[in-house]
């Protein structure tokens, strides 16, 4: 048997959505997302937000080859035909001057409307702007990402020790999610808030990320779809090519959990409409010198090419965006 037939088939979808991957954090669990992106296959990739962590990197450079990696393999699906979105989230804010701008084959749009196969309307957005405290008060906010990456750090230590007993992964931070009071209750009000937003913008579905909190459920006559993350629950949003609308996680095994994929929406659901059309986009100092280091780091990367799978990387186009993105 040769090589290329032991590969098992790649997963097949219309659409894929991910969020919050943290490219540049050292808690970003990069070789999970590279293993989940090289066994799918999409017309369209959107990139909900929080792709590159630039908090982190102003904090502590970190930046290992895997994180390139990741980089080039995005941008090398654009060669095979998929579409990629990208809209940016508060931890890479400042890519939201570049709005509907392309780099690369990669379209920055800060809140692109998609339409399903089944003619639903969503709207894609990070959602940080429904978190009055990310919105209202930077201070407080990186207070509590100083205070979120101390719950990984601990985390880190607290499994290894779960691991040395014979204990399977355990996450603090999910726990205090789903057990403390006040926490549950901000959970709440984000997505409701995201759900109103839906409603004001006519559409029948919202995706988002932002709170880590994967979930996919109907909320007020709304599917409400959020990402998750690639920190903890290695999520993600999937569309069938019938419209139907699913939730994996990425095991921490490296295998996809069918125990955890969730179906949401049947075809023969009385939302549905029997179209196909083509997606409809709608428009809409330290951080600096961060980004200007990043984007050096990503050029020189891009450089050589990637021995995964076999393929050459034909990203032509590397160079042009870091020399656009400079200029501006």
């Amino acid at each position: 048997m040769t090589e290329a037939e032991a590969k098992p088939p790649k997963l097949k979808f219309r659409t894929v959505w991910i969020s919050d991957v943290h490219l540049g954090s050292k808690y970003c669990r990069a070789e999970r997302l590279l293993q989940f992106l090289k066994t799918i296959e999409t017309e369209q990739l959107y990139l909900v937000g929080d792709i590159l962590d630039i908090w982190a990197l102003k904090r502590k450079w970190h930046w290992p080859k895997l994180h390139s990696d990741v980089v080039r393999r995005i941008l090398k699906t654009d060669t095979k035909g998929t579409r990629v979105t990208f809209v940016p989230g508060n931890h890479d804010e400042l890519f939201r001057n570049y709005n509907r701008l392309v780099f690369g084959g990669v379209e920055i749009n800060n809140e692109p409307i998609h339409i399903t196969a089944d003619g639903r309307r969503a709207v894609v957005l990070h959602g940080d702007i429904f978190d009055a405290v990310v919105a209202n008060h930077k201070v407080i906010t990186f207070i509590g990402d100083w205070l979120y990456d101390v719950l990984l750090r601990v985390n880190i230590w607290f499994n290894a020790m779960r691991r040395w007993c014979g204990f399977g992964h355990w996450s603090l931070s999910n726990y205090i999610k789903h057990r403390v009071k006040q926490v549950i209750s901000f959970i709440g009000s984000f997505e409701e808030a995201v759900v109103r937003y839906a409603h004001q913008k006519k559409v029948d579905m919202v995706v988002c990320g932002h709170i880590h909190h994967p979930e996919v459920r109907e909320m007020d006559d709304v599917l409400y779809c959020n990402c998750g993350d690639w920190v903890e629950n290695c999520s993600a949003i999937v569309e069938h090519f019938d419209g139907r609308i699913e939730m994996l996680r990425f095991g921490f095994d490296g295998d996809l959990d069918g125990d955890k994929t969730e179906k949401v929406s049947e075809p023969g659901s009385s939302r549905r409409h029997a179209v196909t059309p083509e997606p409809e986009l709608a428009g809409a100092g330290s951080s600096r010198k961060a980004a200007e280091r990043l984007k050096a780091e990503i050029a020189t990367s891009l450089a050589v090419d990637p021995e995964e799978d076999g393929e050459t990387s034909g990203e032509p186009e590397a160079e042009d965006v870091v020399a656009e993105t400079s200029a501006n």
